[in-house]
């Protein structure tokens, strides 16, 4: 649990480290070329709209907010292609291609995958409330309205019966 919350603290941040990286990355390992350096042009921006645009999704997930940390598949996905994206910012030039497919490959299946999630909770319909102590609760469903009888109704109370 305390992995899932830490990396729940750790989506945003990461979507200024991670570029930022990126170009760090491109000068003490001399990204060298042109093409690494339009590449890095490109890519920077990507990376941060695309861990953005996950942050947002996953904390926009009712099971997130109400646990205050990420599921395992989140875990799993976002440090994957995180550790793809620091890979890349080692410039290495025998691996940089597959990296960069890897990632981009990589980029819409964590989109896909946070959506797929938002989707399955969203359909589930059922909320769950937490009071001020943060004991949780689902919200009683609303009665349904008696129907209206016609004609004369008849009350009858009872009374104790005294000794």
């Amino acid at each position: 649990m305390v992995l899932r919350r830490l990396f729940l603290h750790w989506l945003f941040p990461a979507a200024f480290v991670l570029p930022l990286w990126l170009f760090v990355g491109w000068i003490v390992f001399s990204g060298g070329s042109g093409w690494a350096l339009l590449w890095l042009l490109i890519a920077a921006p990507a990376v941060f709209v695309t861990q953005t645009v996950v942050a947002l999704i996953v904390r926009g997930r009712g099971s997130v907010r109400t646990e205050r940390a990420v599921s395992w598949r989140d875990v799993i996905g976002i440090g994957l292609w995180q550790l793809c994206v620091i890979a890349l910012g080692l410039y290495d030039g025998r691996t940089f291609f597959p990296l960069l497919v890897l990632s981009v490959v990589g980029a819409f299946v964590l989109i896909w995958s946070s959506l797929a999630q938002l989707w399955n909770e969203a359909r589930g319909g059922v909320a769950l409330y937490r009071t001020a102590d943060g004991t949780g609760y689902i919200p009683p469903t609303r009665e349904r309205p008696r129907p209206r009888v016609e004609g004369d109704v008849i009350v009858v109370t009872e009374k104790p019966v005294s000794d």
